[in-house]
């Protein structure tokens, strides 16, 4: 086992590898940039280090910093977390050559699972569904054409180096592929060096599921579960559950099977996810993220597996505790992302300071948080502030601890999503388990009138919007009445 190790990351998914650090009994070392110097993590580590300004190229993603911290401190292993460094095989190769272990695979499997259409090609030669699609780069605009011609529209043309739904485009007529072409190309060169795209078939509404999978450096592969991460904006996750609504124990055999011959086709060892898309009784690869998922906590409630304890024992080179009959799935568990954005005007991220804070608790409820009263969330990163996590014998008992656990959690002074959240916990469609990745778009103008009922409610019950909140306000006036709702202490009457 390392004696200490280098969290490459920030907020609130560092804090949770330094508890695993200490359960462990591992040293742990923070670096941090010039506007996360109070943050709770910094506090949190055994040896703290600032390696930059607070744009993102001249801290958390200067390589030379982080490895030159790594040295100076002893750091045996860097852990990346996600985002940021984590797949970038780089990392990995400079790590390397200093003689320091990367918690994560090979930089040649980061780099081979990273690139979309290398991933698609090995996937096929595992013999692990794929959707039909192109398998090299393309970037010329008539080519595309006649390409999605063969394959039938919609299509989606999307980055081959890049993630987290950046750039994808969806083409349904062959009007739209010059402009579609050029937006994905901006995209990918603009956020990943790389304007190479290729094409798929477009599924018009399918689920979003994904397997954990941990391997260790034996030849030890097991999936801990699936989750189901459907509802999204602009391609990525805002709630999570595990596990899947529609999952039975012959599907999760079949398609757990398949992420684990993925994971072993390609000698994965570490954490990892392989993710699919799920239409029509039929599932298609859709990528492997080569590092722990945001939603991982779920995936440790309903089993029991502290995934982050696994990752860092498989690097130290222990053989994987767990087989896969060790792997039973209890109960169910839900994820809601809680970001500081506007959910009544797309999302926007809402940068600030927090002027009031109170955290949920109680029975069945986790919160994987970074964030305090007085601290600043900056504009430089992410917009997540925190991962509120529910669970209960059934789905039922889950969805209605989350909105009791949503009830208590009170942020002030910026917008987040928690009102979102809420209004979705009370969406039918939800309750029933109806999800497809464009859930929030095909339901958009439901979950805004919930979230105006939402509003009413906790104002019926604070007695704070009755001069504002009026029937039929526009969303600009709806949107004034949140920020004020927001910005108001709880509780009184």
């Amino acid at each position: 086992m390392f004696n200490k190790i280098l969290i490459a990351n920030r907020g609130e998914i560092a804090i949770r590898i330094m508890r695993a650090c200490r359960e462990l009994n591992v040293g742990s070392v923070a670096v941090y940039s010039e506007a996360d110097e109070k943050s709770l993590y910094t506090n949190y580590a055994d040896e703290k280090y600032l390696i930059g300004k607070a744009d993102p190229k001249d801290s958390y993603l200067n390589i030379e910093k982080i490895i030159a911290v790594a040295n100076e401190s002893g750091a045996e292993a860097i852990h990346p977390g996600y985002g940021f460094l984590a797949e970038n095989p780089q990392l990995a190769i400079e790590a390397q050559k200093n003689g320091i272990s990367i918690i994560g695979p090979s930089p040649e499997i980061i780099e081979s699972m990273g690139d979309k259409i290398t991933a698609k090609k090995l996937m096929k030669k595992a013999n692990v569904p794929v959707i039909e699609g192109t398998e090299k780069g393309i970037s010329d605009v008539n080519e595309a054409k006649e390409i999605a011609a063969a394959i039938g529209y919609p299509v989606i043309i999307k980055a081959s180096a890049g993630g987290g739904g950046i750039g994808m485009r969806a083409v349904y007529e062959e009007n739209e592929m010059v402009r579609a072409m050029e937006s994905t190309q901006e995209l990918a060169l603009k956020n990943f060096g790389d304007a190479t795209v290729f094409i798929e078939k477009y599924l018009e509404k399918p689920r979003h599921i994904e397997f954990q999978i941990l391997a260790d450096k034996y030849g030890n592969t097991i999936h801990v579960a699936d989750r189901e991460c459907s509802i999204q904006r602009r391609h990525q996750k805002l709630i999570e559950e595990a596990p899947s609504p529609i999952m039975t124990e012959e599907l999760r055999d079949k398609m757990g099977g398949s992420a684990v011959k993925a994971a072993e086709y390609i000698g994965y060892n570490s954490a990892g996810t392989v993710e699919f898309l799920y239409e029509n009784d039929e599932y298609y690869f859709l990528e492997m993220n080569t590092r722990i998922q945001v939603e991982h906590p779920i995936t440790e409630i309903i089993t029991n597996i502290d995934l982050i304890k696994e990752q860092i024992k498989i690097a130290s080179c222990e053989e994987l505790y767990y087989s896969q009959s060790d792997v039973v799935v209890r109960g169910h568990a839900i994820e809601c992302r809680i970001n500081a954005e506007d959910p009544l005007a797309d999302f926007i991220p809402t940068p600030g300071k927090i002027t009031g804070y109170r955290s949920p608790g109680g029975p069945g409820v986790r919160l994987d948080s970074g964030i305090h009263t007085n601290y600043t969330i900056p504009p430089f990163y992410d917009s997540m502030i925190s991962k509120l996590v529910a669970n209960g014998r059934n789905r039922n008992e889950a969805i209605n601890r989350m909105k009791r656990a949503l009830s208590e959690y009170v942020i002030l002074g910026v917008k987040t999503t928690i009102p979102f959240h809420k209004a979705i916990m009370k969406n039918q469609y939800f309750i029933d388990g109806h999800l497809h990745t464009h859930f929030i778009d095909e339901y958009r103008k439901g979950i805004e009138e919930e979230m105006i009922k939402v509003i009413a409610e906790d104002t019926e019950r604070l007695n704070r919007l009755k001069s504002t909140f009026m029937p039929n306000h526009k969303i600009a006036a709806i949107s004034a009445a949140v920020e004020y709702y927001m910005t108001q202490p709880r509780g009184k009457k």
